[in-house]
């Protein structure tokens, strides 16, 4: 047997950013199929209501990002960028608050191509506002307050998916 072919660096992040999405909607119409929608998407809630968690520290750890606003845009910016997201992020000058503005969701699309874009709206606005309202509290500290908010959703219609993330000091 001659020299096996060996999978570029590329290669690999494609083989293992497809198997994670591929898993995700594998698993949640396995439990769709035994327990219903409503189900389905209550325990995927649930997942992406800690999931977050895992990514947000091991991306501070892996990019020695801070707590705060910046921390948040550089290890958001990874994430996206790593899933195949279409994304800008738009910073204030003060650093007090942050947009993420996607213009292309691979998650969209899998449900699109899926044939469950009908489907896609229910399941978008209860996944991202638990995601992301768990990366706001990931960098989030005593002082400092993360606030999350989905301004607009690509499977609500609209052009753009905009996050915005702002600071607020606690008392």
């Amino acid at each position: 047997m001659g020299k096996m072919k060996e999978l570029t660096n590329a290669q690999k992040a494609e083989y293992f950013r497809k198997s994670y999405t591929s898993v995700d909607g594998l698993w949640f119409m396995k439990v769709e199929e035994l327990f219903g929608f409503e189900e389905a998407l209550e325990v995927d809630r649930q997942v992406w209501s800690i999931f977050p968690k895992i990514q947000a520290r091991t991306l501070k750890s892996m990019l020695n990002a801070v707590k705060g606003i910046e921390g948040l845009a550089q290890c958001l910016a990874a994430k996206h960028s790593a899933e195949g997201f279409g994304f800008e992020v738009e910073m204030a000058g003060d650093g007090s608050d942050m947009r993420m503005i996607i213009s292309k969701c691979p998650w969209h699309e899998m449900m699109v191509k899926s044939g469950r874009v009908a489907l896609s709206e229910r399941v978008g606005s209860a996944i991202c506002n638990a995601e992301y309202a768990t990366w706001a509290a990931e960098f989030s500290d005593d002082d400092l307050r993360v606030s999350f908010c989905l301004e607009s959703q690509i499977c609500k219609s609209a052009k753009i998916c905009a996050l915005r993330f702002d600071r607020s000091r606690t008392p």
